[in-house]
């Protein structure tokens, strides 16, 4: 995930918080980017661009799936055919 999203993440979250609890807390918004990053680093995701990536690449072997069935059932009416 882009650092600069979880560091807007901790910042919003600071921001919400009141200046009693800060003041008690100490520095929130750097402990709060800390523990973000650590659970959303154990998260298995990928960028939007490698999902597209993906997605493409599974539709052009879907695509080739089906060119090699109508392939296949070809083969099989020309055997059945000669038979």
């Amino acid at each position: 995930m882009d650092p600069k999203k979880i560091e807007d993440i901790a910042r919003q979250i600071n921001e919400s918080i009141p200046a009693g609890v800060k003041d008690f807390a100490g520095n929130i918004e750097q402990r709060v980017k800390t523990v973000l990053q650590q659970q959303l680093g154990k998260l298995d995701v990928v960028t939007r661009e490698e999902l597209d990536v993906q997605q493409q690449l599974l539709l052009r072997l879907r695509q080739r799936v089906d060119q090699l069935e109508r392939e296949l059932e070809a083969m099989k009416r020309d055997i059945d055919d000669e038979s």
